[in-house]
């Protein structure tokens, strides 16, 4: 489990597709901490290290991944993606339930800058927009965010000027694709009603 809660944002160093599979390079400092086979949201999807050293780790891809995250659009050498190791079960809780599993990929309609801070709009798929609720958790490339708006087929949410500069928000443009994860109790909430 992930709180959404950015650790760092590291550097995509390379890569590499070889049988049916996309090997992952990223350079970060919390490698350091990472163990081979330990899960890493990567963009907010929960991806395992293959291998871990030389100041960075690996990760493999595979096509059922690559289907349902922005990482083929979006990932190149260079790009910035945003880190978070999972939760210990003796940790803080601070942003909220993240399971790092892709409901599905939102667009970016909108990052306005309002100073140092910005707002953000995001146009969701369809059949997530009913998750969304103002004051409700989203979360969007692995950010733990709060929707401060809801509009016709998009959602707003302010950044704070440390979240600008400490995750990838900081490389967005408008009409670029995101990983977003709806919050998991709506979807519990939901299943059981359907089930009475």
């Amino acid at each position: 489990m992930f709180t959404g809660i950015v650790e760092e944002a590291g550097t995509v160093r390379a890569l590499a597709r070889s049988g049916g599979v996309v090997r992952l390079e990223v350079a970060a400092l919390l490698s350091q901490s990472l163990a081979v086979g330990g899960s890493i949201a990567v963009n907010g999807c929960c991806l395992t290290a293959v291998s871990v050293g030389g100041g960075g780790f690996t990760c493999d891809l595979t096509e059922e991944t690559l289907a349902r995250t922005a990482f083929e659009e979006r990932l190149r050498p260079g790009t910035r993606v945003n880190l978070e190791r999972p939760m210990r079960a003796d940790g803080r809780f601070d942003g909220h339930i993240v399971q790092g599993h892709v409901d599905g990929l939102g667009r970016i309609a909108d990052l306005r800058r309002q100073g140092e801070a910005a707002l953000l709009t995001v146009a969701p798929p369809p059949e997530l927009q009913r998750y969304l609720v103002e004051k409700g958790s989203v979360a969007v490339d692995g950010i733990s965010l709060t929707v401060s708006a809801r509009g016709a087929g998009v959602f707003t949410a302010a950044i704070i000027p440390y979240t600008l500069v400490h995750t990838n928000l900081a490389q967005a443009r408008p009409g670029d694709r995101v990983n977003l994860e709806v919050d998991i109790l709506a979807k519990y909430v939901e299943r059981l009603l359907q089930e009475r």
